[in-house]
C-alpha cells in the first residue's frame, strides 16, 4: 500500500499528465483516449473538458474553443425562446377575449397542425419527462436543490409566459398525483436503488427566481424531444443525461458551469447520435438495435466462458432479462453515481464507441461466475437485476483483461 505522500506524488504526475495534453494547441485524441480510459481526475475541471472533448463537442483546436462554446451557447438559448418562452407567450394570450378565438386556434381543432394539438401533443412527453426526472439519482439529494445559476431568460419576472413548471401544474395530471408518484423506480431502474426518502416525497417548492437541478433536466429534454421528433423522449433518457450534467453542474471553474445546462445538451444529443437506437423499437430486432447488442454479450460470454454461457442458456436466462438495462442506461442504474462517472471515463475514450461496453457486461458476469453456477434461477435472475459487485474499478479492469486476450 502506497503512503499518503507518495500517493500524492503519483496523483499529482497523472493530473500533470491530462494537462500536458489539454494545453496543446491541438489536442492529440490517441494520447487522450489513453489517458481518460484509466479515469479522469476532476480536478481542475479536467474530466468535464475531457467529456465535452470525447464527445465531440468541443474540437480538437484549441483556438477554435471560445467562438464555438459562445455560437452554441447561443444557440441553446435560441431554442429556449423558440420552444419555451414563445409558445408560452402564445399560450397566454390565446383567446383573451371571445371574439380571439379562430376556428384554428380554438382547442377543439382537430386539425394535427392546430397549434392546441401540437401543444397538447408536447404536453404528453413533458408529464412523461417530468415523472421521470423527479426520480433521478434519488439515493442523493443533488437534482432536488437549486442551481446557482437559474436560466434567466425562463425566469425573468419580466416576462410573463407559461413555464414548463406552470405546464405541468395546470395540465390534467395535476402535482398531487405526481407526488404520490415520484418515490417509486422507473420501470427500467435497478431494484437495488435507494428509494427517495420520504422527506423528499414532497419537493420542496422553491422560491420564486430559484430552480431545481431536475427542472434543468427536464428542459434539456423537452428541448431535445421538440427537436428530434422522431424519437421524443422514451423513458430512460433521463438516466442518460443525469450523469452528464451532474458533472458538467459541479464543474469547479464557475464560468464552465454557468452554462452547463447548454452544454449538457449538446453532449446529450451528440450521445444519444450514438446510442439513440437502443431506444427505437422498431429497430430492435436490426443490426444496429439492441437485441443483436444483447445477444452479442452471450456470444462474446460463449467465447471467453463457455461453461457459464451454457449454464445460463440451460436456465433459459435470456440476456433481454438483465443486458437490455445494462445496455441502454450505459449502466447508469447498476452503480451508484461517482462509480458511473467512472466507468463512463471508459465507454466515453473508446475509440469504437461501446464496444467496451459490451465487454463491460461481459466481464460483471464472469465476476460472478461461481456464484451462477451454483445458483437456481430465481437466485441467479436475483444476482443479475440486482448486481452484487460494488468495485468497479475490478470490473473495468476484467474488462480490459477480456479486450485484451481477444
Amino acid at each position: 500500500m502506497l503512503r499518503p505522500g507518495r500517493q500524492a506524488q503519483r496523483r499529482g504526475r497523472w493530473i500533470a499528465d491530462f494537462q500536458d495534453v489539454l494545453k496543446e494547441p491541438s489536442i492529440a485524441l490517441k494520447k487522450l483516449r489513453e489517458l481518460s480510459f484509466s479515469g479522469i481526475p476532476c480536478e481542475g475541471g479536467l474530466r468535464c473538458l475531457c467529456w465535452k472533448i470525447l464527445l465531440n463537442y468541443l474540437p480538437l483546436e484549441r483556438a477554435s474553443w471560445t467562438s464555438i462554446l459562445a455560437k452554441q451557447r447561443e444557440l441553446y438559448s435560441q431554442f429556449l425562446r423558440e420552444m419555451i418562452i414563445q409558445p408560452g407567450i402564445a399560450k397566454a394570450n390565446m383567446g383573451v377575449s371571445r371574439e380571439d378565438v379562430t376556428f384554428e386556434d380554438h382547442p377543439l381543432n382537430p386539425s394535427p397542425d392546430s397549434r392546441w394539438n401540437t401543444y397538447f401533443k408536447d404536453n404528453e412527453v413533458l408529464l412523461q419527462i417530468d415523472k421521470d426526472v423527479r426520480r433521478l439519482c434519488p439515493d442523493i439529494s443533488f437534482f432536488q436543490r437549486a442551481t446557482e445559476y437559474p436560466c434567466l431568460l425562463i425566469l425573468d419576472p419580466q416576462n410573463e409566459f407559461e413555464t414548463l413548471r406552470k405546464r405541468v401544474e395546470q395540465t390534467t395530471l395535476k402535482s398531487q398525483t405526481v407526488a404520490r408518484n415520484r418515490s417509486g423506480v422507473t420501470n427500467m431502474s435497478s431494484p437495488h436503488k435507494n428509494p427517495v426518502p420520504s422527506s423528499l416525497n414532497e419537493y420542496e417548492v422553491l422560491p420564486n427566481g430559484c430552480e431545481a437541478h431536475w427542472e434543468v433536466v427536464e428542459r434539456i429534454l423537452f428541448i431535445y424531444a421538440k427537436l428530434n421528433p422522431g424519437i421524443a423522449y422514451v423513458q430512460g433518457m433521463n438516466e442518460i443525461v443525469g450523469p452528464l450534467y451532474y458533472t458538467f453542474a459541479t464543474d469547479p471553474n464557475n464560468e464552465w458551469k454557468e452554462h452547463a445546462e447548454a452544454d449538457t445538451f449538446f453532449c446529450f444529443t451528440n450521445l444519444m447520435a450514438e446510442i439513440r437506437d437502443n431506444f427505437i423499437k422498431s429497430l430492435d430486432d436490426s443490426q444496429c438495435g439492441i437485441t443483436y447488442k444483447m445477444e452479442k454479450v452471450y456470444s462474446t460470454l460463449k467465447d471467453k466462458d463457455v461453461e457459464l454461457y451454457l449454464k445460463l442458456q440451460e436456465q433459459s436466462i435470456k440476456p433481454q432479462f438483465f443486458a437490455f438495462r445494462w445496455l441502454t442506461l450505459l449502466l447508469s442504474q447498476e452503480f451508484l453515481l461517482p462509480d458511473v462517472i467512472r466507468i463512463w471515463d471508459s465507454l466515453f475514450a473508446d475509440d469504437n464507441r461501446f464496444d467496451f461496453l459490451l465487454l463491460v457486461c461481459c466481464a460483471m458476469l464472469i465476476l460472478i461466475r461461481e456464484q451462477l453456477l451454483e445458483g437456481d434461477f430465481t437466485i441467479n435472475m436475483r444476482l443479475l437485476q440486482d448486481y452484487p459487485i460494488t468495485d468497479v474499478c475490478q470490473i473495468l479492469q476484467k474488462a480490459k483483461e477480456l479486450q485484451d486476450t481477444k
